[in-house]
């Protein structure tokens, strides 16, 4: 129920021998969308020399595609596509657009620098643990809320909201792997007595265990 991904678009930029390489990079959620995004960059960098892409498709990345866009074969979208692949990510796609400065950087130089703009890119755009969490509503009375944000907390579940009642309500994320585990603790801090209810599921971005709003 996990992937990793990127939270957000980056870019960052960067000249080597004279070339000027900017990496874009968005999360995605089908191929459509990525599409629509190559062309919008190389719409905006229209200019360029070259805009180099490469994304996968699918929590397994079953779907991949690449193109060097005019560099020579093998020197451009496959680099770009391996970035993509050694940082295991899914549902993502990047853009290295280059302005060629007058100077020949070889085979083994463009696959440095396609490389070098993919990370760039996507290191800005925040590489981050999609994971796909339950929204559980929890009703507790006032006398159990310590003890029960004091077990929530230890145990690395998520508050998200409280709402102040006649008792009081958390809304708090659980992975959908972790429910049974929420479940016990609840009935184990309630004696019992509780009182939950499980609501929509949605991916989220977590970064160093925390969620990346």
């Amino acid at each position: 129920m996990s992937y990793k991904s990127i939270h957000k678009l980056g870019r960052d930029e960067v000249i080597i021998n004279k070339s000027r390489f900017i990496g874009t990079a968005s999360p995605v959620t089908n191929e459509e969308e990525a599409l629509e995004f190559i062309e919008k960059i190389k719409k905006e960098y229209k200019d360029a020399s070259h805009n180099v892409y490469a994304y996968t498709i699918g929590e397994s990345g079953n779907l991949q595609r690449f193109s060097d866009d005019g560099e020579p074969s093998g020197t451009a979208g496959m680099p770009v596509l391996n970035v993509i692949n050694q940082e295991n990510l899914r549902n993502v796609v990047v853009v290295v657009t280059r302005y060629f400065g007058g100077v020949m950087l070889g085979a083994g130089g463009l696959v440095r620098a396609y490389t070098k703009g993919a990370k760039i890119g996507l290191d800005n755009g925040l590489i981050v643990e999609k994971s796909l969490f339950n929204e559980v509503s929890i009703k507790t009375e006032y006398t159990l809320l310590g003890k029960m944000e004091n077990e929530l907390s230890k145990n690395s579940f998520i508050i998200k909201d409280k709402v102040y009642e006649e008792n009081v309500i958390l809304t708090v994320l659980c992975k959908v792997e972790d429910m049974d585990r929420l479940t016990d603790l609840i009935n184990e801090v309630t004696s019992g007595n509780s009182d939950f209810n499980i609501g929509q599921s949605s991916y989220y971005s977590i970064n160093d265990g925390k969620i990346v709003v």
